[in-house]
């Protein structure tokens, strides 16, 4: 049973650090229990394309050349093992272990030509994730820290729960699945930045739940999965399993807790725990978010059809979560073997277990959205952190290139079977519109209704753009 340290001794008084920690724990909001003073010039527009945003990262960097930007014309150590299919878009030449993706490319559009200069996967994942480069040099470190820009699911947190826009939802506003980036990877030593709300305050990280792996060896994301492992339990929260029958009372006994804790903090005046302790009853006793987070009630048939591995029913969670009304749900796919992705020895993994993975979930995904008239309202971004380099070495593996590298973008008006930009004879770099992650989280932005061009006060009181110099990549609407 969780029990609360006693606070009672003036010769002990409980620390800031403490605190953080008691109350990671029992609500699961990530050590989320203050904020600084925030001011955001942030607008919201009154007709936002849509109202909510699916990000899938596929983290450590899938392979331009093995995925949507094939060049079966080039040489053979820059084309690669696998060949083009024919897709339903004209000219789009799509890899052969991507038959579904293929066969509804006219759900979707092709960015290809996604670049920039942070060759190194902690801080192109910041990168793409905030749409600011990270603060950290390469080689400088790999964890998340506090200077961190906040991520765009952060960010929109950020404007719901200041009113920004037009309508209030019972659940939260951005979640994070299945796990924390980084965390299956080892011993969970290897978090990376990027999903946190930063400096903008650990109110606004993200809900994130948790699924474990069998080993140190294991990959879930590749195998099926049986229903006891896929729980999405809230990390942090006891297990339904560790919960006495009055779960509810004892909850709120637990939070009421807080108010004679609150009194011995030092030094540290939590203005807005109120408004905490409101959020994490309502999250841990809302049926929305029970509901939204137990598929027990998904036909067979629907969790079949994305499949049984935790890919799949991670799009599956992404797609529940939305139609539940949570507004920014991220989907990692993430390194758990510490390559996957990142595939630098060779190319069996890509083929045998990433491709149809990420194939079945995608399609489901789209398909199942478009079905249920979720797509129409329902910006889906999928996008690693770069791509590889265009030479592989003898066994097919290919290493960091993060100058170019494809997003596929569907929902929410963006043009069904589109192509966008030009790449030039051996996917090395783009030809024509080069697209930074300024200019995708600018367009995203613009996309849920929110002002790219928005600024907010930092913690040193500076009024900083969240997003330098990006474009909004209107030609997917065009």
């Amino acid at each position: 049973m969780l029990e609360l340290p006693s606070f009672h001794s003036r010769k002990s008084p409980v620390s800031r650090r403490t605190f953080l920690r008691i109350g990671g724990g029992l609500l699961g909001l990530n050590q989320v229990l203050f904020q600084g003073s925030q001011k955001s010039s942030g607008t919201v527009a009154r007709s936002p394309r849509a109202e909510s945003v699916i990000f899938v990262f596929l983290f450590g960097g899938p392979s331009q050349l093995e995925t949507f930007d094939m060049k079966p014309d080039a040489p053979e150590k820059i084309r690669g093992p696998f060949r083009p299919i024919a897709s339903r878009t004209s000219g789009l030449r799509i890899c052969e272990h991507l038959p579904l993706l293929a066969n509804i490319s006219d759900k979707y559009s092709v960015l290809k030509t996604m670049t920039h200069t942070y060759n190194d996967h902690s801080g192109a994942g910041h990168y793409l994730q905030t749409g600011r480069r990270w603060h950290v040099p390469i080689g400088g470190g790999f964890n998340p820290t506090q200077h961190d820009w906040p991520s765009m699911g952060s960010v929109m947190d950020c404007m719901a729960q200041k009113g920004r826009f037009q309508d209030s939802r019972p659940l939260p506003n951005y979640f994070v699945i299945p796990n924390s980036l980084g965390r299956l990877q080892e011993a969970g030593q290897y978090r990376r930045p990027g999903e946190h709300g930063g400096w903008l305050g650990k109110t606004y990280n993200p809900i994130t739940t948790s699924i474990d792996k069998k080993n140190p060896e294991d990959n879930p994301y590749w195998r099926s999965c049986s229903d006891d492992e896929l729980t999405f339990q809230i990390d942090g929260l006891l297990k339904s399993n560790e919960i006495p029958g009055n779960r509810v009372i004892m909850r709120e006994t637990l939070l009421g807790q807080f108010d004679s804790i609150r009194k011995s903090l030092d030094k540290a005046p939590f203005s807005n725990f109120p408004t905490l302790h409101q959020r994490a009853i309502n999250l841990l006793t809302s049926d929305l978010t029970r509901d939204a987070l137990d598929f027990a009630k998904e036909p067979e048939k629907t969790r079949d059809t994305y499949g049984r591995h935790l890919f799949g029913q991670s799009c599956l969670m992404a797609r529940r979560l939305v139609e539940a009304g949570t507004r920014f749900v991220t989907v990692h796919y993430d390194c758990c073997d510490g390559y996957s992705w990142d595939s630098h020895r060779n190319s069996k993994d890509v083929k045998a277990n990433l491709l149809p993975t990420f194939d079945q979930g995608m399609a489901a995904l789209l398909e199942d959205l478009d079905q249920r008239g979720l797509l129409k309202k329902t910006l889906v971004v999928a996008v690693g952190e770069m791509g590889r380099t265009p030479k592989a070495n003898m066994d097919w593996g290919r290493d960091h290139w993060s100058f170019l590298f494809p997003a596929l973008i569907a929902g929410a008006g963006v043009n069904r079977g589109g192509v966008f930009g030009q790449t030039d004879r051996d996917a090395s770099f783009p030809m024509t519109l080069a697209t930074t992650p300024e200019d995708l989280a600018a367009t995203i932005y613009d996309c849920v209704g929110m002002d790219p061009n928005m600024t907010m006060i930092d913690p040193l009181f500076r009024e900083v753009r969240m997003i330098d110099n990006g474009r909004v990549v209107r030609e997917l609407w065009s």
